[in-house]
């Protein structure tokens, strides 16, 4: 009997704590002394660190007495009304670390906002999203039996990822059929496919599509190998798909520019703490003379703007596609001593031609949309077409 007593005081005293803790958590007032001034000089500490970080590097001045009357990191960054600036919790680091590293844990899709939840734009080859039966179009409504619609799509997706070998069920409408099914997908490691490329022929003419999904780590060189595997299968001219690509990082915004541009500006950033900076072509440009056409859309956002923003400006491309989605600043990570961070709003960027592209984006010289519901691509024939049309 007292061999089964012991586990059982163990569980109960357990839950005794766990009910305190969560409790005192929201009451910091009720704790005794002690512990009061660990908890509570701790938060503020790191209130009057993410202050000092804001002060010294945000891209606008901003009012300390206001920040300082936010009571926490959350409402201090929501307070600056900047809606690319965000706090990013010590969890919440190592899935926003992997982002720029090329890899996460999830199901393997990459997804935009649907007013019913998130729109599948591809289930990555493969992956367990794939095996399972999802499909470009397809919009998962729910997670766990949780309606995920009208939510911020990094909000959704964070729920979609976790722990690989767990498993999430996802509901999932195909709207062309407006039939509803539940799957549930094992999650896994993913390493996302940021380049791809394929050789198409048009009128009896070889060209290229090399679709980037993101400006990670490395992305420019994952980019390069796919352009030269298709220049070594006789390609006379390039599709570069930058469709719903979201950015990521500068260095990398100006590298893959440097594929197709031998020398000259790329881009320039100013902020209120930093002064200007302006980005070259750096290295060997792999296609300098290449006819070649930029596809964008709504979703081509931030260093994908950079990109299309400078093969315009520089006359190396002709844009093709829908207006992109106008993201003229940019972000810098300041780590916290948490083990959290901030992603702060620092400056702006302007385009070769001295052109800030917020809130207006960049609109293509010639006007193309995908209909996602039907099989074909429509936009990337008429970008085909036009590419075939300056090839010769």
């Amino acid at each position: 009997m007292n061999r089964l007593r012991t586990p059982i005081l163990a569980v109960f005293a357990a839950l005794v704590a766990l009910a305190a803790g969560l409790w005192l958590g929201g009451h910091p007032t009720s704790l005794p002394n002690v512990l009061r001034q660990i908890f509570v000089e701790d938060d503020r500490a790191l209130r009057a660190e993410v202050i000092d970080t804001i002060e010294d590097n945000f891209a606008r001045r901003v009012d300390g007495g206001k920040l300082r009357a936010e009571p926490s990191p959350n409402g201090i960054v929501r307070s600056l009304g900047d809606r690319y600036s965000r706090y990013i919790t010590p969890a919440e680091w190592e899935e926003f670390d992997q982002s720029t590293q090329g890899q996460f844990e999830g199901v393997g899709l990459s997804v935009g906002e649907d007013k019913r939840g998130l729109r599948v734009l591809t289930a990555f080859e493969r992956s367990p999203a794939a095996m399972a039966g999802l499909r470009r179009g397809d919009v998962i409504t729910a997670v766990d039996g949780e309606s995920i619609a009208g939510e911020p799509s990094e909000l959704a997706t964070a729920k979609i990822k976790g722990r690989p070998g767990t498993s999430v069920e996802l509901s999932v409408l195909t709207p062309s059929t407006r039939a509803t099914r539940t799957l549930r997908v094992e999650r896994a490691r993913i390493e996302v496919p940021v380049a791809r490329g394929k050789l198409v022929t048009r009128a009896g003419r070889k060209l290229g599509v090399a679709s980037l999904a993101g400006f990670s780590t490395g992305a420019h060189g994952a980019l390069r190998v796919e352009v030269k595997k298709l220049l070594d299968q006789g390609a006379t001219g390039l599709v570069l798909d930058l469709r719903h690509n979201p950015g990521g990082l500068l260095d990398e915004a100006v590298l893959v520019s440097s594929a197709f541009i031998e020398d000259g500006p790329i881009v320039s950033t100013r902020g209120r703490a930093k002064s200007e900076r302006k980005f070259e072509a750096q290295g060997q440009a792999l296609a300098p003379k290449l006819p070649l056409v930029a596809l964008v859309d709504g979703g081509s956002a931030s260093a994908s703007e950079i990109v299309t923003g400078a093969l315009r400006d520089r006359r190396r491309a002709t844009i093709v596609g829908t207006r992109t989605f106008g993201k003229g600043v940019f972000q810098e990570v300041k780590r916290l001593s948490n083990g959290g961070a901030l992603s702060l709003t620092v400056g702006s960027y302007y385009l070769p031609g001295g052109e800030n592209i917020s809130d207006k984006g960049i609109t293509p010289q010639v006007k193309a949309r995908d209909l996602p519901r039907t099989p074909r691509d429509e936009a990337l024939n008429v970008a085909l077409d036009t590419l075939r049309a300056k090839a010769g």
